[in-house]
């Protein structure tokens, strides 16, 4: 079964648990459901999960890792945890219960200093982005370029609007707010993110955002580039692959290929990671250290 499917049969089950549910207003009722919706994919994505009984805390831990590398806020995350467990506590023959916030917060802590290359190889990168060519997505193109050669999030991407890349186009720079309220700039160092917003500006009326239609929430927007991804996803992934293709792992890509720049000029290994960390917008080395996996991969693997 295709992870596109898995994902279907997810919602169906999601779908069967929502039309019993009684509590709650209809305001927290769709807050929700579109959060376990969301993690319906991230299962299908990232573990192949075909019965919403068979989460664990595995699964729990990994997707609130998930979250907060994605710049969630701590509310926000709090809210979609609240949202898996409300679900799950209505399933009858759920196999396994789920943390507590206790015990997650020590799952969070051993998972933290791991890493996983989810690195996207320069092929994947262009079989998507001929996927979307087809499929006359043009937006999702440019989006995908953001995130791979600027190293931006998904959420920082749907931000810019026609001012915000006016002036990067001015500047050679994104300057955008990420994670937390922090403002970061990022040279554009690659002409593929010049073209990718001159691209979006033709077809943006000033004064609106590139990449989220006018009166459409954000979140629908982000989902539709994610769905695109594990749509095809499958079909553009190199065999024998470590991790499943996300949005978030060009951002890796973008990292392990700037340290890789900037220690083949002469730059220390140190001093790398300290930009790396800067223009990821990232503070701690250990959260850097994620997304420098397949550096670590490579370093490990050249020791031998």
């Amino acid at each position: 079964m295709s992870t596109y499917n898995i994902y279907l049969a997810l919602v169906a089950q999601l779908d069967k648990l929502a039309r019993h549910n009684r509590q709650g207003s209809f305001q927290t009722k769709r807050r929700y459901y579109e959060a376990m919706q969301r993690f319906c994919r991230y299962l299908a994505e990232e573990y192949h999960l075909q019965k919403l009984s068979n989460i664990s805390g595995k699964h729990f831990a990994a997707y609130a890792e998930y979250l907060q590398e994605s710049g969630k806020s701590a509310s926000t995350i709090k809210t979609d945890l609240a949202a898996i467990r409300f679900f799950h506590d209505k399933m009858e023959h759920a196999k396994y219960r789920l943390p507590d916030n206790d015990a997650l917060g020590v799952e969070l802590e051993r998972r933290r200093f791991g890493g996983v290359d989810r690195t996207w190889s320069a092929v994947e990168f262009n079989r998507m982005i001929g996927k979307a060519v087809e499929a006359g997505r043009d937006d999702i193109a440019c989006a995908l370029y953001l995130g791979r050669f600027a190293g931006l999030r998904i959420h920082e991407v749907m931000r810019i609007d026609t001012a915000i890349a006016e002036q990067a186009l001015r500047e050679g720079a994104i300057t955008i707010k990420g994670k937390g309220g922090k403002i970061r700039t990022v040279p554009i160092e690659d002409e593929r993110v010049r073209v990718a917003l001159e691209t979006m500006l033709k077809r943006t009326e000033r004064g609106h955002k590139l990449f989220v239609p006018d009166g459409a929430p954000t979140d629908r927007a982000i989902n539709g580039v994610q769905l695109f991804i594990l749509k095809h996803r499958d079909a553009v992934a190199d065999e024998g692959r470590e991790a499943n293709l996300t949005f978030h792992g060009l951002r890796h890509s973008y990292a392990a290929d700037k340290h890789r720049t900037l220690t083949e000029k002469g730059v220390s290994a140190l001093d790398a990671h300290f930009t790396v960390s800067r223009l990821l917008g990232h503070e701690r080395p250990d959260v850097t250290n994620i997304y420098l996996a397949s550096v670590k991969k490579k370093e490990a693997h050249d020791g031998e």
